[in-house]
């Protein structure tokens, strides 16, 4: 008898109607385009974040593990503006299979020294257009693209809407989801950039001068009107010169600069020598690179830190 219960049960199984419960397998390269992966897929997504939150994405690179869970993913998310000089070994790994979207590379860049220490102050450098930037450039050209794309708010919406598209483009049976998703998370983003502009109107605008670790908030300062000097370049593996200190302490003198940033993941020894001797002090660290731990793993929370940390310490 359990054995003709079980053969039932097992015809009548058989006559149901296929159902695939898989996901839709993402890699992503980047601690915020995972979150926005998560955000837009929900559960139709498995995001496989590589490069976890509190890592300096300047610095990472693939393992064969990474390699070979790339190779059965649909699709793979990078930051692009040259954050990821390892592109072309992802590519060789997806088996033309996967669709290497670089996220970035979807909307205007701004421009910067390239590994140089531009110490002369800037807040809102030009953008170059989509679509112009040049893949065979490296860091002996005169100026490369910044690759912090994330700090301005108007670009992390773009980028949801880019997500959102190839998401759908991969999936479209999902296409409804995915655009009710992204809608929800851009409404959220609105917020925080409502938000952001009542904390940032707390600082007059002679005040808002931003000296940071290494050269990554172009974008923020073109959106909140900033003026930014930075200690390093563009990546955090650039060092600065003794002159080049000397030249910024006595610059930061001058503009009377009130305050000092380093970086959630970096030494702020440097940082330290300028407070000693500009008399600035040190307003606390910021996250540059990405999403942080704690309060600071969402994207919300990373930025919201952020901006109170730079108004307070420069009020």
């Amino acid at each position: 008898m359990k054995s003709l219960i079980l053969a039932c049960t097992a015809i009548a199984l058989a006559c149901l109607p296929a159902f695939s419960a898989d996901k839709l397998e993402v890699s992503s390269f980047s601690s915020v385009l995972t979150e926005i992966a998560e955000q837009v897929g929900g559960d139709r997504v498995e995001v496989t974040a590589h490069v976890k939150a509190g890592v300096d994405p300047h610095e990472f690179e693939p393992k064969p593990q990474d390699l070979q869970r790339v190779s059965t993913a649909s699709l793979i998310l990078l930051s692009a503006k040259h954050m990821e000089p390892y592109v072309d070994k992802l590519k060789e790994s997806t088996g033309a299979k996967g669709k290497l979207l670089e996220v970035g590379d979807q909307f205007p860049s701004l421009k910067m020294k390239a590994g140089g220490h531009d110490h002369h102050g800037h807040a809102a450098p030009a953008a170059k257009k989509k679509g112009g930037h040049d893949h065979d450039h490296d860091h002996d050209a005169e100026t490369v693209e910044d690759p912090h794309w994330w700090h301005s708010i108007a670009n992390m919406q773009r980028a949801v809407k880019v997500v959102r598209d190839a998401l759908s483009e991969v999936s479209p049976e999902d296409k409804k989801a995915f655009t009710q998703n992204a809608a929800a998370y851009t409404a959220k983003l609105g917020e925080l950039q409502k938000w952001t502009k009542v904390k940032v109107a707390e600082l007059p605008k002679d005040k808002r001068k931003l000296v940071t670790s290494h050269e990554a908030f172009q974008y923020f300062a073109r959106e909140h009107g900033f003026t930014i000097y930075a200690v390093e370049g563009l990546s955090s593996a650039n060092q600065p010169s003794a002159k080049e200190v000397a030249e910024l302490i006595q610059l930061l003198k001058k503009q009377k600069v009130k305050a000092v940033f380093a970086e959630a993941i970096q030494n702020p020894k440097i940082l330290e020598e300028i407070t000693r001797e500009t008399g600035a002090k040190l307003g606390g660290s910021l996250y540059a690179d990405g999403l942080g731990e704690g309060p600071a793993s969402t994207y919300d929370g990373m930025y919201r830190h952020n901006v109170t940390t730079i108004v307070d310490a420069l009020k």
